[in-house]
């Protein structure tokens, strides 16, 4: 399967049900999304940051959040879930940044969820529908590195299946993979199934 190519992100939005029956949003970032994305990080509290970035972080550097804002440049992905507030302005209370390597057909990906937020289900609602894109791009297995001190996401991961090893160049960190094999139109998000449909479809055509 070729890549999958995002020509409009606004039409690639999925809806998330939680398990106290609370609807999320999540959505590819836009550039106006900076501001509110700074504030989200600059919300979390200091165990949450440094389990995010692997390290001690107060400020997201302006590099970095530019990073997050262009979503596509050198095939990586931003995500936010968000959700409606009283006055119709979305609160993000997660976020998801992926990279698909087509030479390894690996899906490698980070996320962090509010604290808020923590402990509701986001995390597996926004880790199954990662496993989603992943496949509709032809992934074959997903891949993600954490401190060996992050409980929350070892257990996120372990309850959805990953194996650990260790890292190869990092005693701090340990890493998670899951092999993959999820033919197009057995994608279960809806809009990821057809994404992989017509991403398959066009190939098929151009051969």
């Amino acid at each position: 399967m070729t890549p999958l190519r995002l020509d409009d992100l606004r039409q690639h939005s999925d809806k998330l049900r939680l398990r106290g029956g609370t609807s999320i949003s999540v959505r590819f970032v836009e550039p106006g999304d900076a501001g509110r994305l700074a504030a989200y990080f600059r919300s979390l509290t200091t165990r949450s940051r440094y389990n995010r970035f692997l390290g001690a972080v107060s400020e997201l550097p302006q590099s970095v959040l530019d990073d997050f804002i262009h979503v596509g440049q050198a095939g990586r992905f931003s995500v936010i879930a968000t959700v409606p507030l009283d006055d119709g302005v979305e609160a993000i209370v997660g976020e998801a940044r992926y990279a698909f390597d087509p030479d390894t057909d690996s899906f490698e990906f980070g996320l962090s969820i509010h604290d808020s937020w923590q402990g509701q289900g986001l995390g597996s609602a926004l880790l199954s529908n990662l496993q989603c894109r992943a496949a509709s791009f032809g992934a074959s297995r997903l891949i993600g590195d954490t401190l060996r001190s992050n409980d929350a996401m070892i257990a996120l991961a372990r309850n959805a299946g990953f194996s650990f090893a260790r890292h190869p160049d990092d005693w701090k960190l340990v890493r998670f993979e899951k092999e993959i094999e999820i033919a197009p139109e057995e994608i279960p998000c809806a809009s990821w199934r057809l994404a992989a449909q017509s991403s398959t479809s066009s190939a098929a055509s151009v051969s």
